[in-house]
């Protein structure tokens, strides 16, 4: 009887392991998109992974106040079939800056959305409290792949209708996770930070949950895109478009566009065991948005390649043109 109670108790651990283990990640993707393009695979990564139940989108959120960024947002999870996915705008001082290969303006044209403008979609500090204080505790992951504009402004939010927390306190109770394509390392200076370095020194001193960095060197030695445009059998792709209309414009791009926003969404869905292991320290933040590595204290972490260019560049591109 006893070994028969062992065994029901083995077997219940188990299933209750295997489950929280498949549970999927409850995910805010917060990005600039418009500068880059990689934005535009980082979310078809998203919605890849969310069709094979590894990942719940709770939002799309623009740090950016390019006049096409929330109709992108809605173009490309109307394309996926998510057209209810909750799309923010960040509001006030903060970064505006268009697509220069005008991809963001072709996308809004020529595929369905219903969000026209920027004032149609949710400000982006009142979404993010309103669905947090609807989260369990501890549940939620954020993914910036862009600037830090709208994490300083959650930070420094006071209590209002969502939630009688404030916003460091709203972040230490629901946040997981924080991942970020944001520095270089050990050290360097990087897009993300250095256009709201104000922001970004908010955030990397006095966030309260752990933050993991995927640097600009992850993401520069990974082309990818080729294969995506060369398919002839994926067509009316926003996706594709996108791709398809920037890489030829840049001489960089000859072997494909550098993917650093796909490497943090990929590691903020399926972690980053697989791909990378961590150097552990302080992301320190200075003045003219560069950043060095304080390895002598505690919290933050950094990613450094375990897995090979050539099968991280098979990986992205295949779950792109899934």
């Amino acid at each position: 009887m006893k070994k028969i109670s062992f065994l029901i108790v083995v077997l219940i651990f188990s299933f209750s392991t295997i489950f929280a283990q498949n549970k999927p990640v409850n995910l805010i993707l917060d990005t600039d998109i418009g500068p880059d393009y990689d934005d535009v695979g980082a979310m078809a990564i998203m919605h890849s992974l969310s069709d094979s139940g590894q990942v719940n989108i709770l939002a799309t959120v623009a740090s950016n106040q390019s006049p096409y960024v929330a109709a992108v947002l809605d173009v490309i999870n109307t394309y996926f079939k998510r057209p209810n996915i909750p799309v923010g705008v960040v509001r006030g001082k903060s970064v505006n800056i268009s697509a220069s290969q005008k991809w963001d303006s072709v996308l809004v044209a020529k595929y369905p959305h219903k969000i026209k403008n920027n004032n149609e979609a949710e400000d982006a500090l009142n979404l993010y409290r309103k669905i947090l204080a609807s989260q369990a505790d501890n549940s939620v992951t954020i993914v910036t792949i862009g600037f830090l504009t709208n994490m300083s402004n959650l930070l420094l939010s006071k209590p209002d209708k969502f939630s009688l927390l404030n916003g460091k306190e709203l972040v230490k109770k629901k946040i997981k996770n924080l991942v970020c394509m944001a520095g270089r390392f050990p050290e360097g200076k990087e897009f993300n930070v250095e256009k709201d370095s104000i922001s970004s020194k908010i955030v990397f001193d006095a966030w309260p949950t752990p933050i993991i960095f995927s640097g600009f060197e992850i993401g520069m030695k990974i082309h990818t895109g080729l294969p995506l445009i060369n398919n002839n059998k994926i067509k009316n792709s926003p996706i594709k478009d996108a791709f398809a209309i920037s890489i030829p414009k840049d001489k960089n791009d000859v072997n494909g566009r550098m993917s650093w926003d796909e490497t943090a969404v990929l590691v903020a869905i399926k972690g980053y065991k697989k791909y990378y292991t961590l150097v552990e320290g302080r992301f320190v933040c200075n003045a003219d948005g560069s950043n060095t590595w304080d390895k002598s204290k505690r919290g933050h972490y950094y990613l450094v390649e375990k897995t090979a260019t050539k099968e991280m560049e098979n990986i992205i591109n295949n779950l792109m043109m899934r």
